[in-house]
């Protein structure tokens, strides 16, 4: 039996789903094969938490933890933390450093895919098409006729460096950058602003399964909010439709690209891709590696539709990042 620690929480506002995440693994993971240890990890502490919800601290020296002076000590890690320091490529550091195997992809993709900016511009001389963008870091002066310049209205303004749809805001008017801008700021003091791209928004999981790059069948997302915000992807504020409502080309398209991105970056572990799809043509908005792994999210609910189970989904990740 491999004692499998799964660390959840984080430091952003992400951190419930995250936990969310974080027990659907624990719940699902085999128990013929695992011991499933939960670990919660906080700014202000590290720790096991047992079955009557007990805390235990965690030796950050090696990743270990002392329950009843019974030292335990762990063969993998099973990463669920949604954005910083479980998406940023930090954990990852931390435990390429202690040789500790774990389940997300490595410290320099965790953090390139992190930063919107970045992952975009590499993947660009690849072919793969984006929106029109225009950076802001903070303490830049705003100049918003340059940006609606750039841009055109509507836009959208983002934090460049964050998991999830916190600080997102569609602009339809000029007089509205500003405010914008603000909120963005409260989640990165860096911040990027993308051309409206009209047209079908599509998530697409790419994953190693079992030694081979598979891409998951695609989920088509209708929201009922003006865009794809928090409250659609985790309050049930949308439609998401798998297998997409796309003609077999596109499918092609998609899947293709997705692929493509996941292999030029040297992934592992799980991807999730964001597009629209304009005019017949793939634009990437962002790649997420610890995609939301509740029952409702995206990746489990492709997975379902490929015939692969949540507990085979696991051992899959497990077994990867132990060999």
């Amino acid at each position: 039996m491999k004692n499998i620690a799964i660390i959840m929480g984080g430091y952003s506002s992400e951190y419930k789903i995250s936990l969310i995440s974080g027990n659907v693994v624990y719940q699902y993971l085999d128990k013929t094969k695992y011991n499933g240890f939960r670990i919660h990890i906080f700014k202000e502490k590290w720790v096991y938490v047992d079955q009557n919800d007990a805390e235990f601290p965690i030796d950050r020296n090696d990743f270990s933890v002392t329950v009843n002076g019974e030292k335990i000590t762990f063969d993998c890690v099973f990463n669920a933390i949604h954005g910083t320091p479980g998406e940023d490529g930090l954990m990852q550091a931390y435990f390429e450093l202690i040789g500790m195997p774990q389940s997300s992809c490595d410290y320099y993709q965790s953090a390139l895919t992190f930063n919107k900016r970045d992952l975009l511009s590499v993947l660009k001389p690849y072919g793969i098409k984006t929106a029109i963008s225009y950076y802001l870091n903070k303490g830049d002066e705003i100049n918003t006729a340059e940006i609606v310049k750039k841009v055109g209205l509507p836009c959208f303004v983002k934090p460049n460096k964050a998991g999830s749809s916190f600080g997102i805001s569609k602009v339809k008017t000029e007089a509205e950058l500003p405010i914008a801008i603000e909120v963005a700021y409260k989640e990165d003091n860096e911040i990027i602003i993308e051309s409206f791209l009209d047209g079908t928004e599509v998530s697409v999981g790419v994953i190693n399964y079992k030694g081979e790059i598979i891409v998951l069948p695609i989920t088509e997302i209708v929201s009922d909010n003006d865009f794809f915000d928090y409250e659609a992807k985790y309050e049930g504020k949308s439609q998401e439709i798998t297998p997409a409502r796309i003609s077999d080309e596109l499918t092609k398209k998609v899947s293709e690209t997705a692929k493509r991105a996941y292999e030029v970056l040297k992934m592992r572990g799980f991807s999730r891709s964001e597009f629209i799809i304009v005019n017949g043509e793939p634009h990437m908005l962002e790649m997420n590696t610890i995609p939301g792994l509740t029952t409702e999210s995206l990746i489990p609910q492709q997975a379902k539709a490929a015939g692969i189970s949540l507990e085979d989904l696991f051992t899959n990740a497990i077994e990867l990042a132990l060999k």
